[in-house]
């Protein structure tokens, strides 16, 4: 008889057993499950360009994004889809033309690269400002020459403490997290667009 009472305790142990294994796996199926769906939620909706970070240096698209002169870049690399190409770890070196560089272009030149038939080749004048690197102003002093984002190459020209980049000259420079913002004061134009 307290063989036939102990095999019912390890019977009814082990039967215990499997159900708070099997209750457990439950719990952590769901909970994956609500994870990866809240997870692919918020990819969706915001993209690695959009996630907020008071913590650290802002990047290179951050910084347009926060500068009152570079409305037309922001509203240029929206319109091309390069927002997460900016954000990326880097190191980038991106020549940003203000607002008034924009606007010196011949008149409705802006409002057409915009238009989403135009979006390729927006993306390729984008692209032609952005290289991988994080130099100074005075650093680039040493090149001749910068192969860009869109596989082509600009020039580097020295006119005393000035240095321009494809004709454009760098009137500042702010560092990045992901690299560095050089403000220029004209639109660099790949050389198949000139």
């Amino acid at each position: 008889m307290q063989t036939t009472t102990k095999f019912r305790l390890l019977i009814g142990s082990f039967l215990m057993l499997m159900l708070f294994v099997g209750c457990k796996n439950e719990a952590k199926t769901e909970a994956a499950q609500a994870s990866s769906t809240d997870t692919s939620e918020e990819v969706v909706k915001q993209g690695q360009a959009f996630i907020e970070d008071d913590g650290s240096t802002p990047n290179v698209l951050q910084i347009a994004i926060g500068s009152p002169d570079h409305t037309t870049l922001v509203a240029a690399v929206q319109a091309a889809g390069l927002e997460n190409a900016l954000v990326n770890a880097g190191p980038l070196m991106v020549f940003a033309p203000t607002n008034a560089a924009f606007d010196a272009l011949p008149e409705g030149t802006v409002e057409n690269l915009l238009k989403p038939e135009n979006k390729d080749a927006l993306a390729n004048i984008l692209k032609h400002h952005v290289t991988a690197g994080n130099y100074s102003k005075d650093f680039l002093k040493k090149f001749k020459k910068l192969g860009q984002a869109n596989d082509q190459n600009t020039t580097i020209e020295v006119k005393g403490d000035d240095v321009y980049v494809g004709g454009a000259k760098i009137i500042a420079s702010i560092k990045a997290g992901n690299g560095i913002v050089h403000v220029v004061d004209k639109v660099i134009l790949p050389p198949t667009q000139e």
